[in-house]
């Protein structure tokens, strides 16, 4: 009996080592040749949307949201129109968006515990028109959508919309549409909202991080590790990648050489050679914290892509989508992301508004210029986000808490955290000022 107890034990321990072992392992998305060659193809549209979207100031958007907002609404298209939407995308026709939207929609959230990966997508119907049922059975089947019809005219209808924005981005995108730029004589709005929320595999020290100056002039909360990276530099740029979790998703940052900039860096840049990989490097790496959302409409930007008749009543075809002649009258993206000591939380809504009627090496990594990053599942190298920061900081950033952390029942420090002008966390200020709700507090 004693020995069959010590033979339970030991297979129950083994049980529980195996299963913390496969936690920590990265999982992958098989990809056949084909579908390697789409991911390709639409990370040359993530660049080339980035390439077209960019100003001067930081800014962050979501490509992959961009491709499933278009993906569903061009199984309401047909000729020309879904042509040049297929081919902006970088797919060869609308059964192959479907299919990759499919597959990324159903693992991507399974790929690591440590980490949050949420695809969110949904059809608001206005009272009068009717969607036919080939494209709603699309919507279901490959994007979980689920069409809602509602009277826009209702008054209630924009606070609907909003709230399931909120909902479905853990709070962080909680207006897509204002209430100036609602149409409540629209046919439909088509959204995609994509979560992301990881944690370092190798977090920063608050206690390192330190107020410097970025080129621009202005102060930034400089976070500081000294760590084992895979890293790259060429004559253009010098690159470093950090993995979240168990390494199914990372961030990888592009810092310009010196007397170099993003106008130089980017042109070099496509969907096959952004992912080019280094060597393992200990690496003294210095990251500015940050926040930054981007507000974008996208009408001239996709048009100048490539997709023009989809906005022009008199040329867009979109005979599959529902029992009147519609064009797409607005497409929007409203993104943020906030990257810390702990990890990165990121979100993006894309909405379309659819109208009718009309050995170790060392390396240095001072990211005090502007920089390019981009957040990617590891194994298919899908780009998830793609941001600059070009050094304006939003102050009052709250700590980015654990993935796995209850939500219910957070902190005080978690939700509103203290730091000293140093831009260190404290957990119980003494005398002194300190900084609290990005505003100052006066200690005694």
């Amino acid at each position: 009996m004693k020995k069959a107890i010590l033979l339970l034990a030991a297979a129950l321990a083994l049980a529980t080592s195996t299963k913390a072992d496969d936690n920590t392992q990265p999982k992958t998305i098989a990809l056949t040749a084909e579908e390697k060659l789409l991911v390709e193809h639409n990370n040359d549209f993530a660049f080339n949307l980035f390439r077209r979207s960019r100003g001067a100031s930081s800014m962050v958007l979501s490509p992959l949201s961009v491709t499933y907002a278009l993906g569903m609404l061009a199984n309401g298209a047909d000729g020309p129109t879904l042509q040049e939407i297929n081919q902006t995308l970088g797919f060869g026709n609308a059964d192959a968006t479907n299919n990759f939207c499919r597959k990324m929609l159903t693992e991507c959230a399974n790929l690591d515990p440590e980490t949050k990966a949420l695809i969110s997508s949904t059809i608001f119907m206005n009272q009068p028109y009717e969607l036919l049922p080939s494209f709603v059975e699309k919507a279901r089947t490959f994007y979980d959508a689920t069409p809602e019809t509602r009277n826009f005219a209702d008054g209630l209808t924009l606070d609907v919309i909003n709230q399931w924005a909120s909902d479905h981005t853990e709070g962080m995108i909680k207006q897509v549409i204002s209430p100036t730029s609602f149409n409540p004589l629209a046919v439909s709005y088509l959204l995609n909202a994509i979560y992301f929320k990881g944690v370092w595999t190798q977090p920063f020290d608050p206690d390192q991080t330190r107020t410097e100056v970025f080129s621009t002039g202005e102060k930034v909360q400089m976070m500081h590790q000294y760590g084992t990276f895979e890293y790259t530099e060429n004559e253009l740029y010098r690159a470093v990648r950090l993995p979240y979790g168990n390494g199914a998703y990372e961030m990888s940052v592009f810092l310009p050489q010196q007397g170099k900039t993003l106008d130089d860096l980017l042109p070099h840049l496509n969907g096959t050679n952004w992912q080019q990989h280094g060597g393992i490097y200990d690496v003294d790496l210095k990251l500015p914290r940050f926040e930054t959302d981007t507000d974008l409409t996208l009408n001239d930007i996709m048009q100048d892509l490539g997709m023009p008749s989809a906005f022009d009543f008199r040329k867009a075809d979109f005979s599959q989508f529902c029992n009147a002649k519609t064009y797409i009258g607005k497409m929007k993206q409203v993104a943020k992301i906030k990257l810390d000591e702990q990890g990165t939380e990121a979100a993006a809504v894309t909405a379309i508004e659819v109208n009718t009627g009309s050995l170790p090496r060392t390396a240095q990594f001072l990211a005090d210029h502007p920089f390019l990053y981009v957040i990617s599942e590891h194994s298919t190298g899908a780009i998830f986000f793609i941001g600059q920061f070009m050094g304006d900081v939003t102050a009052g950033i709250n700590a980015i808490p654990h993935p796995a952390a209850n939500a219910q029942h957070p902190s005080p420090d978690t939700v509103h955290p203290t730091y000293n002008l140093n831009g260190q966390r404290v957990s119980t200020p003494a005398k002194g000022i300190f900084i609290h709700k990005g505003k100052k507090l006066l200690a005694k």
